[in-house]
């Protein structure tokens, strides 16, 4: 049953919290920030069995650099913009305009079980910083942690009733989206066949939706780059939450002169590389992919796998071909397959075959790779490193084709858990536009359209058009 957050039985008073000022609302955001702190290692104990450090680097304190990006920047990016007279086209004189945000009214977040506070924690809590209620659902197993920061956000000042945590039950949020109470936009976390079925319930329902979805990340190597740092961070990629990270490694692009240095150093970073726990679906799933792999002539480094433990050592496959199932496939585990190209446009050709696009990473001298990175089709590319940057509250994520669509994070993200709304102030009395179109109309507008947008001799089509105006506004 749904949890009330902040006060059981309340109900949220969604408009009065839309009209709060910006900085009443960021003020339970700054003080979220503390309580974030103070409060870690209750977190960590609910995030276990998740190395501390790793839970803390890779979900509080992210979660806090976010806080703290609202605080300093959403009051200018939700800020009203006003439009005067630059820019405004000339028939529409006499009239000025405002551009506002305004929120959703109610927002349901659907979490993942990988990254149970980081990923629903952020959106939750930039859209109750937009002026929406939220509703919560996590993944099951993971409701801990939310139902902590809901507590922390009470704590803070946050009225009751504007944030709610599900239940766990996939049925919570089928449930979420009958009946009144619905939400006015679904922002999910989740796999490429979760997001399937939520997209068409949604549109039978007209509910807009930003939905984040798997990811199979591509590395590029290019000539000249460093094999052993290319080496360590497809190996800290595979170690990071297990490898279920949905912008872990999944495929490496080497040119031949790579192939032989980098293949050494990444049986020596994996090596160094703890078993994680892999879910029986996970190893099911993965298990005729790497018996298609076999069979296909791949070679297993360091070891070959074993899918029968419940833990999971990392593994590379090598020899791999940009067609094989595996390469096609989101599977949340360490495993990375390694696919050697003659050269980058093949790479890039190889990585589009692919059908997710969430993030990838280039290796190489910064000039080449930061060209590359520009010709890469995915949301998020990193260049000399993997996945840490992801983690600047600055910065918006976007998956493309098969990983979804729609921003989180950054001011983009913020702006997205709004809507627009426009209003406009016609000054005077001069509204030709209100009368029956006839020759002067016709005159009127093509002495504009030249007036302003022709070439050559201007003068006479601005002095065509005062004429024009003259014949219209003595009417």
């Amino acid at each position: 049953m749904p949890q009330d957050s902040n006060g059981a039985g309340a109900g949220p008073d969604e408009g009065a919290w839309a009209e709060t000022p910006i900085d009443a609302r960021l003020k339970v955001v700054r003080r979220l920030r503390s309580l974030l702190a103070r409060d870690a290692e209750a977190f960590l104990a609910d995030l276990a069995p998740r190395p501390p450090a790793q839970a803390l680097l890779a979900e509080i304190l992210p979660l806090a650099d976010a806080c703290r990006f609202l605080v300093r920047e959403a009051r200018a990016a939700l800020r009203p913009r006003r439009l005067g007279a630059g820019g405004r086209p000339l028939w529409l004189v006499g009239h000025k305009a405002e551009v506002r945000r305004e929120p959703f009214g109610r927002v349901l977040v659907i979490g993942p079980s990988n990254y149970p506070l980081l990923l629903p924690g952020v959106q939750a809590v930039q859209a109750l910083a937009a002026g929406n209620a939220v509703l919560v659902k996590p993944a099951p197993g993971a409701a801990a942690p939310m139902a902590r920061l809901g507590a922390l956000l009470a704590e803070a000042g946050l009225p009751a009733g504007l944030l709610t945590v599900l239940d766990e039950d996939p049925a919570a949020a089928w449930q979420a989206l009958e009946g009144d109470g619905r939400p006015d936009l679904v922002v999910l976390t989740g796999s490429v066949s979760t997001g399937r079925q939520v997209l068409e319930r949604l549109a039978s329902l007209a509910i807009p939706a930003i939905v984040e979805l798997s990811g199979s990340d591509a590395v590029f190597l290019l000539p000249g780059a460093d094999p052993g740092l290319a080496a360590r961070a497809v190996a800290f990629g595979l170690r990071l939450n297990g490898g279920a990270t949905c912008i872990a490694p999944r495929r490496v692009f080497v040119p031949p002169d790579l192939q032989a240095p980098f293949e050494a150093a990444l049986v020596q970073a994996l090596r160094a590389v703890p078993p994680a726990p892999a879910p029986p679906p996970v190893r099911e799933r993965l298990r005729p992919l790497l018996a298609e792999a076999a069979a296909k002539g791949a070679r297993f480094l360091p070891t070959s796998p074993d899918l029968d433990q419940d833990d999971m050592p990392p593994l590379a496959v090598m020899g791999a071909a940009p067609d094989w199932r595996l390469l096609q496939a989101d599977v949340f585990a360490p495993v990375v397959a390694v696919v050697k190209v003659p050269d980058m446009e093949a790479a890039l050709e190889a990585d589009r075959r692919c059908p997710y696009a969430l993030g990838a990473a280039v290796f190489g001298p910064p000039a080449e790779a930061e060209a590359l990175a520009r010709r890469v089709d995915a949301g998020t590319v990193t260049v000399n490193d993997l996945i840490a940057p992801t983690a600047d509250p600055r910065l918006p994520f976007e998956g493309r084709r098969e990983s979804g669509f729609g921003p989180t994070r950054g001011a983009e993200g913020l702006l997205a858990l709004t809507r627009t709304k426009v209003i406009t102030v016609r000054a005077g009395r001069f509204r030709p536009h209100y009368d029956p179109t006839g020759p002067a109309h016709l005159a009127a507008g093509l002495a504009l359209l030249r007036a302003t947008h022709g070439e050559g001799g201007r003068a006479k089509a601005v002095a065509r058009l005062v004429g024009a105006l003259r014949g219209l506004a003595g009417r």
